[in-house]
């Protein structure tokens, strides 16, 4: 059992490095736990991917993120968080899993196991769940979904040169991977549930995907479904006629989303809303309904993950640590 703590932080995302800061600049006792490493949610990125946001947007703790773009790259950003944590000597306990919290705002008590199955206990006077929204993928649902074709994840081109390759969605994810696909040998299908692509779609990437649809050189479904996927094909349901594709396929890349896991908050009380997924909270303090126990980044943006960036969500670490203040 340790010293009491201030603030223990679930979660060393961009996010939860912004909490960790904020205490340290107020001189508030903070430990941040993750089950993987510094920013492993940006480990899960595309190795090559741009951010949309600008450098200095993505900037927490007062540490400038200087570099000769105006837009970093996920190297640079992976650099950059870790730059911080060094800067402030945040306290980050690497590959340990939070098993258990109890208590009541004042004195909690996190149950927590290392990767060599050592476990550990803190005592802290408030909990902050700064875990992302990128747990759970929003599954497809369909027959042959489970097959090991299909990925719920895309980090490079490289495995898929000359395959058939199916993109589901059309947002930046889902767009930029097609592209990628495409320029590196793959023949690519889109298949989205609407008419067009997502409205958020990066600008600059706007106008290279139209054009790969409009000759051709990228395939669309567009207002479809993936209906069933097998190991040599795919098959693909109008949402309006009903009419039924079958194309060849060696992979399917479902860039459908994800979402949070909140079985940890719902264990300790704090409410969330079932058609939005957004946990009860104070705007103004980042507070949930159970005093002493607060939420941090994407995690408050339920479902829509797309709500809350890097850019809004690091400043929810100095909204906390000045309601522990006050």
């Amino acid at each position: 059992m340790n010293e009491r703590l201030e603030l223990l932080v679930v979660g060393a995302g961009p996010c939860g490095i912004a909490v960790g800061a904020a205490a340290k600049k107020a001189g508030v006792s903070c430990v941040l736990v993750d089950r993987g490493c510094i920013t492993s949610s940006l480990t899960d990125y595309p190795y090559y991917m741009t951010f949309f946001s600008t450098a200095v947007m993505l900037e927490v703790g007062d540490v400038p993120f200087t570099i000769p773009e105006s837009k970093p790259t996920r190297r640079e950003a992976l650099t950059y968080y870790r730059r911080v944590v060094a800067h402030w000597d945040i306290d980050v306990r690497q590959y340990q899993n939070v098993e258990r919290v109890e208590g009541t705002a004042g004195d909690f008590t996190v149950h927590t196991r290392k990767r060599d199955g050592t476990s550990e206990v803190f005592r802290c006077a408030a909990v902050v769940f700064a875990t992302g929204g990128f747990h759970h993928p929003n599954f497809l649902e369909v027959p042959g979904e489970k097959l090991d074709k299909v990925h719920h994840y895309y980090h490079e081109p490289y495995a898929y040169y000359d395959q058939d390759v199916v993109v589901v969605g059309a947002g930046n994810s889902a767009v930029e991977s097609a592209l990628e696909m495409y320029r590196n040998g793959s023949r690519v299908t889109l298949v989205h549930f609407l008419d067009k692509i997502d409205r958020g779609v990066k600008p600059w990437v706007v106008p290279d995907i139209t054009n790969r649809l409009e000759k051709g050189d990228i395939a669309v479904h567009w207002n479809s479904r993936i209906t069933e996927i097998t190991g040599t094909s795919v098959t693909v349901t109008h949402g309006e006629s009903g009419d039924v594709t079958e194309i060849p396929n060696d992979f399917v890349v479902a860039m459908t989303g994800w979402r949070a896991d909140h079985t940890q908050l719902r264990d300790l009380g704090v409410e969330i809303d079932d058609d939005t997924g957004i946990p009860h909270h104070d705007k103004a303090t980042m507070c949930t309904n159970v005093p002493g126990l607060y939420i941090a980044g994407v995690i408050a943006a339920g479902h829509n993950a797309n709500k809350i960036f890097i850019e809004n969500g690091r400043q929810h670490g100095g909204l906390i640590v000045a309601d522990r203040q006050a």
